[in-house]
């Protein structure tokens, strides 16, 4: 959804924008593929028959020479590790913007981390999305003059129009009070709190639903560990949905429990649509969360503190309305997908003007 906003606002008479994706096999997920086609916009598949096929480098330099691609903008550990060294061997500008660390225990992951780390530094940007992901820029040793801090955005547009869009109920239980969750099934978003927490809510309030949108390495084995809770029935992974935010629009609170984020787009989708949020008070999520004004927060594996959190928004509805508003203006005024894309822009012809 990042790299959708971003190319949906870059103004297309000052920058061709083109996406290239590895395809490992038939059965992967291209949905960031297709959905870029939709915004009218060039894409490219490159054949793989691995996720390191190291050939795929030498078809990424030949797509960026037919092409005449001027620089190419990476996202993830194997993403900058093939686009770097592609950089280089075609000559021209590599900029990266991390999102942000996996913490989950997996050596070869953590390999790969330590890989893409050593990459970073041969980049002619680095492009943190928040002052947090910029320190840990600075602290793995990119020099000053190749940060460039460029505050996420969201796609103001897009949540803007379905939350004005009339559209037939998902859950048609009026009374029912919904916690949802939209993003990664995966370690750092530490999902199995917002199990704990719902189970703990749910032992005092019945209606109640905790809605989990969203894929990943967890998703299995946490729909397993909720079958055990008592809360079981009302609890729902949906896995990925390109209709997220439809089911967002009918939720009462959105919520996460993440230890490590950069900025969070889903959080921020949620508050321009009007939902309020509760989280962890983590680096990021601060950014996004002011106490008792935009948001509520709960330290860090405090699962009853944040269960009194979700108890006040769910339940103090006039409490609940001015967090809604407060956050919406937050997000408008700070975090939208066009000021983003026009700070890229700038970037773009600047290194390009430096060529």
């Amino acid at each position: 959804m990042w790299i959708l906003g971003l190319a949906k606002y870059l103004n297309q008479e000052r920058v061709n924008c083109q996406l290239a994706i590895t395809r490992e096999s038939d059965g992967q997920n291209i949905e960031l593929h297709n959905r870029f086609l939709f915004l009218g916009l060039s894409c490219h598949q490159i054949r793989m028959t691995s996720r390191f096929d190291p050939r795929g480098i030498r078809k990424l330099c030949q797509l960026i020479k037919e092409n005449e691609i001027n620089i190419i903008h990476t996202h993830g550990y194997k993403s900058d590790i093939m686009g770097v060294i592609a950089a280089r061997l075609t000559g021209i500008k590599a900029v990266t913007t991390p999102h942000g660390f996996e913490n989950a225990p997996n050596r070869k992951l953590h390999l790969f981390i330590r890989i893409g780390c050593l990459a970073l530094k041969y980049f002619d940007r680095v492009t943190p999305l928040s002052e947090g992901l910029q320190s840990d820029m600075q602290s793995i040793g990119i020099p000053p003059n190749r940060l460039k801090l460029i505050m996420n955005g969201v796609d103001l547009g897009e949540a803007e129009e379905e939350k004005n869009r009339l559209s037939s109920p998902i859950y048609p239980n009026e009374g029912e009070k919904r916690i949802g969750y939209i993003g990664q099934i995966a370690h750092r978003k530490n999902v199995g709190d917002l199990l704990n927490t719902f189970e703990m809510l749910y032992q005092e309030h019945k209606d109640v639903r905790l809605i989990l949108i969203g894929d990943g390495p967890q998703r299995n084995e946490l729909i397993a560990r909720s079958r055990n809770l008592i809360s079981s029935t009302k609890i729902e992974f949906v896995g990925y949905r390109n209709d997220r935010l439809l089911y967002l629009k009918e939720m009462d609170l959105f919520s996460m429990t993440s230890s490590l984020e950069g900025i969070p787009r889903c959080m921020m989708e949620a508050m321009a649509m009007g939902i309020p949020v509760a989280a962890y008070d983590i680096p990021g999520v601060d950014k996004l969360i002011i106490p008792n004004e935009t948001g509520l927060m709960a330290p860090f594996g405090q699962v009853e503190t944040l269960k009194q959190c979700w108890e006040r928004l769910l339940f103090d509805k006039p409490f609940a309305t001015r967090i809604a508003q407060n956050g919406r203006r937050h997000v408008v005024e700070n975090f939208s997908a066009k000021r983003m894309a026009e700070e890229y822009t700038k970037l773009y012809e600047e290194l390009i003007g430096n060529s």
